[in-house]
C-alpha cells in the first residue's frame, strides 16, 4: 500500500501514539507505517482535526472586496487552522434567490482555497425553497434584529419563515437581540441600546415563534443568561469570550460589533457556561481601517477573527482553562454534525482535514495576520497558531507558506436528496 501522505507520530485522543494513513483526501488506516509520497513527522505537536468555522462573513463580490474576498479570507482562514467556512448570506445583494447563491457558490470555487459553504438568505420575497434545492447549507443568520447589512423580521414574518424552514428539514441560524434608543456614540451606550438581558428576551421570543421540531441555532450568544434561555443549539465567538469593552476607550468603534462587548464581569460569566455551548464560531466580518476610524456612530459593526479564534482557544488550553477534547468538540466535530459535513478526524474514512499546533504560544500580531482588512481587536493576546495545515489530504499552508489550493463546496442536505 503507498498512500498520498502519513501523519507519524500523532498522538491521538485516547493517548495512544499512531501514524496516520491518508489518500484521496481520506484516512486510510490507523497504525503502523506505509510507503507515502509525503510524511509529516508529528511527535513534537498537537494534532487537531481541521475546525469548521460555521459564521463567517468572506465579503468580496464586488461590492464589499476592499474588506475581504474568499481568497484573502479562506487564505485567513487556514492559517488559523480552519479547514471549511461557512459565508452567512448578508451580502450585497442579499442572497434570496437560487440564482444569487450558485453566483456566490461559484466565485468561492473560483478563488477559495479550502473548503466552504454557503448559507441562504432570509426575509420577504425570499425563495427559501429553491436556495435549499441549490444546495444552501442553512438558513440565516436570520436577523430578529437589525444588524449590518441585514434588517430585522417582524414576528409574523419570523414566524412564517420557520415554518417554511421546518417544512424543509433545515436549520435556522439566528441572530437575537433587541434594539432600544438612539444610535450609540460610545461602547458603554452600544451594550445598553443592544443589552444583554434584551438579548436573552430575543432569545425567549424567537423559541416561542418556533414551530416544534424546527432545528435552531443561536448566532454569538453573549451572555449566560441568553444561553441558559436558548432553545436548540449555541454558538458563542471568541471576542465575547475574550473581550470586553473594558479594555478599550469608549470611543474605540474597532471594538464595536453585534451584539456588543459587553462589561468583565458578564464576559467571566460566559466562561461558566463553557460546557452548555455547541459551537465556537468567529463571526468573522471584517471592515477596512479606515471604516472602523469613523466616528464610533458612522462606524460599521463587525471584527474579523477566523485566523485567530482556535489560536486563542488552544492558548487556553495550554494554561489549562479548557480541554483539548473540548476544544475539538467544539469548533470540528459539533460543527460538522450539526451541518451535516463529514467528519474530520482520526477513525478510517474520516476527512483528512487536520492542523499542526507547536507546543509554543505567541503572541497576536495583526501585521503577520492574512486577512485582507490588515487590523484584529486581538492584537496582543496569547495564541498558539499552526505551523502545518492539511486540506482533503495535501499539505496546504506550512510555516507560514501556502501550498496547491484545496477548495471544496459542501452543500446542504437539500441539495443532496436531489
Amino acid at each position: 500500500m503507498t498512500a498520498d501522505l502519513v501523519l507519524k507520530n500523532v498522538t491521538l485522543p485516547t493517548g495512544r501514539r499512531a501514524d496516520i494513513v491518508i489518500t484521496d483526501g481520506l484516512i486510510r488506516h490507523v497504525g503502523a507505517p506505509v510507503r507515502a509520497d509525503e510524511t509529516i513527522d508529528c511527535s513534537r505537536f498537537t494534532c487537531l482535526p481541521g475546525a469548521i468555522d460555521m459564521h463567517v462573513h468572506m465579503r468580496g463580490g464586488g461590492a464589499q472586496a476592499e474588506k475581504e474576498d474568499w481568497r484573502t479570507g479562506t487564505m485567513s482562514a487556514v492559517a488559523g487552522g480552519v479547514t471549511v467556512v461557512v459565508d452567512q448570506p448578508n451580502t450585497i445583494p442579499p442572497l434570496t434567490t437560487p440564482e444569487l447563491l450558485r453566483t456566490r457558490i461559484r466565485e468561492a470555487e473560483e478563488h477559495a482555497v479550502c473548503g466552504f459553504a454557503v448559507n441562504a438568505g432570509v426575509m420577504p420575497g425570499a425563495d427559501l425553497e429553491g436556495m435549499w434545492s441549490a444546495g444552501a447549507m442553512a438558513f440565516g443568520e436570520i436577523f430578529a434584529a437589525p444588524s449590518s447589512y441585514g434588517e430585522g423580521l417582524d414576528p409574523g414574518t419570523l414566524r412564517e419563515m420557520f415554518v417554511r424552514i421546518h417544512a424543509l428539514g433545515g436549520l435556522a441560524t439566528i441572530h437575537a437581540e433587541e434594539v432600544s434608543g438612539s444610535d450609540a456614540t460610545t461602547l458603554i451606550g452600544h451594550d445598553n441600546a443592544r443589552s444583554g438581558a434584551g438579548e436573552a428576551r430575543a432569545v425567549r421570543a424567537v423559541s416561542a415563534l418556533a414551530p416544534k421540531g424546527l432545528r435552531l441555532h443561536f448566532c454569538h450568544m453573549s451572555t449566560a443568561a441568553s444561553i441558559e434561555a436558548a432553545r436548540g443549539t449555541v454558538e458563542v465567538t471568541p471576542h465575547h469570550l475574550f473581550l470586553s469593552h473594558e479594555i478599550f476607550a469608549d470611543d474605540d468603534a474597532r471594538a464595536r460589533m453585534n451584539p456588543p462587548l459587553r462589561d468583565e464581569e458578564t464576559r467571566r460569566a460566559l466562561w461558566s457556561c463553557w460546557e452548555r455551548i455547541d459551537i465556537i464560531a468567529s463571526d468573522h466580518a471584517p471592515h477596512t481601517p479606515g471604516e472602523k476610524a469613523l466616528p464610533f456612530q458612522a462606524a460599521p459593526s463587525g471584527v474579523p477573527g477566523v485566523e485567530t479564534m482556535v489560536p486563542l482557544l488552544m492558548a487556553a488550553v495550554m494554561k489549562r482553562r479548557i480541554t483539548l477534547a473540548s476544544v475539538m468538540e467544539k469548533t470540528s466535530w459539533r460543527p460538522a454534525a450539526i451541518l451535516g459535513i463529514p467528519r474530520a478526524g482520526f477513525e478510517p474514512g474520516d476527512r483528512a482535514d487536520f492542523a499542526l499546533y507547536p507546543d509554543e504560544v505567541t503572541r497576536i500580531d495583526a501585521s503577520r495576520l492574512h486577512s485582507k482588512c490588515g487590523w484584529s481587536p486581538f492584537e496582543g493576546l496569547d495564541a498558539v497558531f499552526p505551523e502545518e495545515v492539511i486540506v482533503r489530504g495535501r499539505r496546504l499552508y506550512s510555516c507560514g507558506e501556502y501550498h496547491e489550493p484545496q477548495p471544496a463546496w459542501y452543500p446542504g442536505r437539500g441539495f443532496l436528496l436531489l
